[in-house]
């Protein structure tokens, strides 16, 4: 399933929905989508992951260097609706409280 991703600017923060299966093959496109929302200044990035199936390790790695670059430019950088499967994976990979996901 190929990979979608719309960003939008809403209530003071950035939003990138990606929407389709995150993996090896579009993670850059993600990383990508990512950056161009936290070159954007001051304002927090959500990711809003309600419409991702499925998530590799370098999706994941995608994510935790998105966080990792938000807290070193002084910004939020969060993971929000990720569907049950995924929040499963983040779970299991310790990495829910560094991404900050939320329901």
């Amino acid at each position: 399933m190929a990979l979608s991703i719309s960003t939008k600017e809403q209530d003071g923060r950035m939003v990138v929905a990606p929407a389709g299966e995150v993996d090896v093959s579009n993670a850059a496109e993600l990383r990508d989508a990512i950056d161009s929302a936290l070159a954007k200044g001051d304002k927090p990035v959500e990711l809003d992951m309600a419409d991702v199936t499925y998530i590799d390790s370098t999706g994941i790695g995608v994510l935790v260097g998105a966080a990792h670059r938000a807290s070193e430019g002084g910004t939020t950088f969060s993971v929000a609706r990720p569907q049950r499967n995924v929040a499963r994976v983040l779970d299991l990979l310790g990495v829910t409280k560094e991404l900050n996901v939320r329901a």
